[in-house]
C-alpha cells in the first residue's frame, strides 16, 4: 500500500514513474555482446543503478569511456571488497581489456585522474578531516577529480569545450557533500570503524564527538550542525549552474544535470530534518522520476533549483545560528535563476506536487485501478 498511497497523494508521479521503469528496462537490454564489455555494463548496473541509468543518456563512444572511468575508480576505492565489489576485483582484467579499446584521448584522461585520486586517497588514510579546507580537499580527491575527469572525457569526445578545473571541481564537490550529509548515520555506524567525513571545524561547535549527534538528547544541536553542513554545500551551486549552462550536447547535459538536481532536492529534504540522524532521508521515488523525466534543458534546471531553494528557504528557522548565512546563499541562488529569464517559461512541478493534490488524476487513477481489478477478478473466476 505504501507506493500506491504515495501515487494517490502525488498522482502527477504516475507517468514519470512508468517512464523511468521502462527506461531502466531498456538500459538493461543495452548490454553489449562482447564478453568484456558485457561484464563492464552488467557490473555497472550492479554497483550503481542510478549512475548506470544516467550513463545511458550518452552516445556509445562516450558512454563506453564513462563506464570504464567509473569502474576503474570503483576498483581504486575497493580494497578487499565483498559481493559485487569482489567480482569486480576478481575480473578486473575485463575492465582493462575494455580500457585498451578506448580512444587514446579517453585513456589519457582516465589514467591521469586515477593516479591523482589514488595519491589523494592515500593521503587521507592517515589524516582526519579537521578543517573546512581538509573537507574541501578530501571531497576534491574523491569527487572533484571525477568532475575534472568527466570534463576531459567530454572534451576528448569533441562534443564540448574544456570546462575550467575550478567549476568542474565544484560539480563533484556539490554531489559529494550532499552524499556525506545524507549518509551521516550509515557512515558513523560503519563496522568495524566509524567513517567520519564531517569536518571537526563545523561539528565541534555543537558537540564534543561527532557520534554525539545521533543521540536524542542532542537533537537541537544536531539539527543546527546539519544546517551548518547544508549551508556549506550551497557555496558550490553558482559554479554548478555556470558549468551546466555552458554545455551544448543535450545527452551530456542530461547526464550532468540530473544528479545535480537530485542533489539540491536531497539537500531540501535533509535541511532542518532530525531524521538524518535516525535513518536515510531521500527524495520520494515519484519526485526522483519527475526529475529524470523533466530535466531536459537549462530552463528546467533553473526552475528546479529555484523550486528546491524555495522549499529550503521555507524551512529556515530564524533562531538557527546560521540562518542569515543560509538565507543569503539561497537568495543568491534564486537571483541567478530569476536572472536567467527561464522561470516564466516553465511549469513549476515540484512546488505544485509538494503542496497540493490533483483531484482529476486521482479519479482517473481509481478508474484505471478498478478496470485492472475487474479484469483480474474476471480472469480468476474463469479458472
Amino acid at each position: 500500500m505504501g507506493s500506491l498511497g504515495a501515487i494517490l497523494k502525488h498522482p502527477d508521479d504516475l507517468y514519470p514513474l512508468l517512464k523511468l521503469k521502462m527506461a531502466a528496462k531498456h538500459a538493461e537490454k543495452q548490454i553489449p555482446s562482447e564478453p568484456h564489455w558485457a561484464f563492464c555494463y552488467s557490473m555497472l548496473h550492479r554497483v550503481s543503478r542510478s549512475f548506470a541509468f544516467v550513463i545511458q543518456q550518452l552516445g556509445t563512444e562516450l558512454r563506453n569511456a564513462v563506464c570504464i572511468f567509473y569502474l576503474v575508480l570503483r576498483a581504486l576505492d575497493t580494497v578487499g571488497g565483498t559481493k559485487d565489489y569482489k567480482v569486480l576485483m576478481d575480473q578486473f582484467h575485463d575492465v582493462s581489456t575494455a580500457f585498451l579499446e578506448l580512444e587514446k584521448g579517453y585513456q589519457e584522461a582516465i589514467e591521469d585522474i586515477t593516479k591523482r585520486m589514488g595519491a589523494g586517497m592515500a593521503k587521507f588514510i592517515c589524516k582526519e578531516v579537521e578543517t573546512i579546507d581538509d573537507y574541501d580537499e578530501y571531497c576534491h580527491y574523491v569527487a572533484g577529480l571525477v568532475g575534472l575527469g568527466l570534463s576531459k572525457l567530454f572534451h576528448a569526445s569533441e562534443l564540448e569545450d574544456l570546462a575550467s578545473d575550478s567549476i568542474s571541481n565544484s560539480m563533484g564537490l556539490f554531489l559529494q557533500k550532499t552524499n556525506i550529509i545524507r549518509d551521516y548515520l550509515e557512515d558513523i555506524n560503519e563496522i568495524p570503524k566509524s567513517r567520519m567525513f564531517w569536518p571537526r571545524e563545523i561539528w565541534s561547535k555543537y558537540v564534543n564527538k561527532l557520534e554525539d549527534l545521533k543521540y536524542e538528547e542532542n537533537s537541537v544541536k544536531a539539527v543546527q550542525c546539519l544546517n551548518d553542513m547544508v549551508t556549506n554545500s550551497l557555496i558550490h551551486v553558482d559554479d554548478c549552474l555556470k558549468y551546466m549552462s555552458a554545455l551544448r550536447e543535450p545527452a551530456i547535459f542530461r547526464f550532468c544535470a540530473i544528479p545535480q538536481v537530485m542533489a539540491i532536492g536531497t539537500l531540501a529534504m535533509c535541511y532542518n530534518n532530525i531524521n538524518v540522524f535516525r535513518g536515510v532521508v531521500k527524495m520520494r521515488r515519484g519526485l526522483t522520476a519527475q526529475v529524470f523525466h523533466r530535466t531536459k534543458t537549462m530552463a528546467d534546471v533553473y526552475g528546479a533549483f529555484f523550486d528546491f531553494s524555495c522549499i529550503l528557504k521555507s524551512k529556515v528557522d530564524r533562531n538557527d545560528p546560521n540562518a542569515t548565512k543560509t538565507l543569503s546563499s539561497l537568495e543568491a541562488v534564486q537571483k541567478t535563476c530569476r536572472e536567467s529569464g527561464a522561470l516564466n517559461i516553465r511549469k513549476s512541478y515540484i512546488l505544485r506536487n509538494e503542496l497540493k493534490y490533483n483531484s482529476v488524476l486521482i479519479v482517473l487513477l481509481f478508474i484505471i485501478l478498478s478496470i485492472i481489478f475487474a479484469y483480474l477478478s474476471a480472469n480468476r473466476s474463469s479458472y
